[in-house]
């Protein structure tokens, strides 16, 4: 990790610095396990009696809460914003692959792979693919043919891009990752599946991240979308003919069954499902584990996953639920009773 002195951290920040400008800072950490040399950061001002304890030598902080530390202070409007940007110029993660072609790569004589892009060990790159300037190929990936990767961009070990996916400039692909898998289409012919060939592809926009172990299907005649500047955490499964537009963020293990259109600025919460043909608008947030079993029109914050209790209290509640029906049938027999 390279070190940066306070007054270096607050010219990056475009931060006030109050404090010694000369204090060298070694590492990133929380303020409860910061040491010496260290800079943390408060973005949440419940915390701020930690400020008294904190061995950090600096901490980001905002305007509010910069009387309650005696040390060097990058004062900031948003900490967690400014924390994020700095742990991006202290990043030590190495790169997917090295420069240059491994030897052990396989590439088809059609593909077109830049002179500044990292091919690793044991990947395969079939025909008429185009590898763009400083992309990064991890070790065991398989890029299919036709395929175009942005500049930039940056895939982990053992991602499978299949044909025609086109993916735009520094996008991220967690390892594993699988883009332009057949959807799920089928027809029944008196009870024998008939496979629907998936013809379509997958367009994915710049700055896309996608998490481990993620699979996003290809469209069945139109292309799955994904906008650029989209998060995607792991294991989540994109159906064919999907669209997730820009700024959303899909936490992990969520479902988003076939052609589920997603709005902008959306956040949806992990071990979410949306049934296919459902449409969510702009600026929608979706606490986790809930079902969306019809469209949303309108922007705001919505629940349908259960929150934990004791067991004890969570048979009754069930019991009760099995019950409504019949306390139903009972009340408007009660209130037919009352008005007569």
């Amino acid at each position: 990790m390279q070190n940066y002195t306070l007054s270096q951290i607050a010219e990056l920040l475009g931060a006030e610095l109050q404090g010694d400008g000369a204090l060298e800072i070694t590492k990133i950490a929380t303020l409860a396990n910061a040491r010496s040399g260290h800079i943390a950061f408060l973005a949440n001002s419940k915390y701020r009696t930690q400020l008294e304890s904190t061995q950090a030598s600096a901490v980001i902080l905002s305007e509010a809460d910069a009387p309650y530390f005696t040390g060097g202070k990058i004062v900031v409007a948003n900490p967690y914003v400014s924390y994020a940007k700095l742990a991006q110029f202290m990043d030590t993660t190495p790169r997917s692959a090295s420069q240059g072609v491994h030897p052990s790569a396989t590439i088809h004589p059609t593909a077109i792979v830049s002179d500044s892009a990292a091919i690793g060990a044991n990947v395969v790159i079939e025909a008429d693919a185009v590898i763009a300037d400083n992309a990064q190929i991890g070790p065991n990936s398989f890029i299919g043919e036709r395929v175009k990767i942005g500049s930039g961009t940056k895939l982990w070990p053992s991602v499978t891009i299949y044909h025609d996916v086109e993916i735009g400039a520094d996008c991220l692909f967690q390892a594993n990752s699988v883009v332009g898998s057949d959807g799920f289409g089928y027809a029944n012919e008196r009870g024998q599946w008939v496979k629907i060939p998936q013809l379509g592809s997958v367009l994915i926009g710049d700055k896309v991240e996608i998490g481990a172990s993620t699979t996003i299907d290809r469209g069945a005649l139109d292309n799955t979308i994904i906008h650029s500047n989209v998060i995607i955490d792991n294991q989540c499964q994109i159906a064919h003919n999907v669209e997730v537009n820009s700024g959303t963020a899909i936490a992990g293990c969520t479902v988003l069954a076939g052609s589920v259109t997603i709005g902008k600025n959306c956040q949806i919460g992990g071990m979410t499902a949306i049934n296919g043909h459902m449409s969510v608008c702009d600026g929608v947030i979706i606490t986790g584990m809930s079902m969306v079993t019809k469209s949303i029109t309108e922007p705001g914050i919505y629940s349908s996953g259960m929150p934990h209790t004791t067991n004890k209290e969570w048979r009754k509640s069930i019991a009760h639920l099995r019950n409504l029906s019949d306390m139903k049938s009972r009340l408007k027999a009660l209130e037919a009773l009352a008005k007569s």
